[in-house]
């Protein structure tokens, strides 16, 4: 009885010893840094590079999408020619000076080769300038050396210069104009006849009607004027142009102008 009492006590002491040790301080171990977060992921040591932390997608927040509006590319928009009152020039041929801008105007007087002349205007549509005198007149810009740019002058044509009135003759009437069926293109502008008495002719040469008309081409508004002994006159006038076309007639001789006698445009 005894022997089986010594044994129990010998068991509760090796029970007691085994707790004792167990719930000594657990070993130390490596610091190391915070958990990611994810599931299954183990924590890293400090020693190796941190992982960034991402949320679970359970918590992660929902991505909000912001739209910016693309900015439009600018586009160069043509540098605006200064204006001037007059730009100086040189006449690089003989040069016929003209009451109006084109050749078939009635003419002033002639300027010679080397001649220094003053210019103040142009005309809306074309290559003609004003020269700058007691007598203002015209020239083809081609025939001149201009000291700068023509287009930086005032444009006086048509609306700021008005053709020297004729005394003698009245505006010609029954003004029409039509375009073809089969090319809607193609323009004529027709008018009743005003005869001239012998010896109105500046010269042989000289037209007795000078139809004026801004018509469209290529995009573009020309300012063309034709002249004609007839009594009729035809033309290309396009689609396309950002400006309506438009003209008039005048009845030329060798005193001034009559008119002038506007015509109405019909549709394309």
């Amino acid at each position: 009885m005894k022997i089986k009492t010594r044994c129990f006590s010998i068991l509760l002491l090796t029970l007691f010893t085994l707790s004792t040790c167990r719930s000594g301080p657990a070993p130390a171990q490596p610091e190391t840094i915070a958990d990611t977060g994810i599931p299954g992921t183990a924590p890293t040591a400090a020693t190796e590079t941190p992982t960034i932390f991402v949320p679970p997608p359970s918590s992660a927040p929902e991505a909000t999408l912001t739209f910016t509006p693309l900015t439009p590319t600018e586009t160069s928009t043509p540098t605006s020619i200064p204006s001037v009152e007059s730009l100086k020039a040189k006449v690089t041929d003989k040069l016929s000076c003209r009451y109006g801008p084109g050749s078939e105007y009635l003419y002033l007087y002639g300027l010679n080769k080397g001649a220094n002349i003053k210019l103040i205007g142009r005309t809306d549509a074309n290559n003609w300038v004003m020269v700058d005198g007691k007598n203002k007149c015209w020239v083809n810009a081609k025939f001149i050396e201009i000291a700068g740019d023509q287009k930086s002058l005032e444009t006086l044509y048509p609306d700021k210069y008005k053709l020297p009135v004729s005394p003698y003759y009245p505006p010609t009437t029954g003004v029409i104009a039509t375009r073809d069926k089969n090319d809607r293109n193609k323009m004529e502008v027709s008018w009743n006849d005003i005869p001239l008495r012998a010896g109105d002719e500046e010269d042989e040469n000289m037209q007795h009607y000078i139809v004026e008309v801004w018509r469209c081409e290529s995009g573009q508004i020309i300012f063309d004027p034709l002249a004609t002994n007839e009594l009729a006159v035809i033309f290309i006038d396009e689609v396309g142009c950002d400006q309506p076309s438009h003209g008039r007639v005048f009845v030329q001789e060798k005193h001034g102008f009559a008119g002038p006698s506007e015509i109405t445009w019909p549709a394309p």
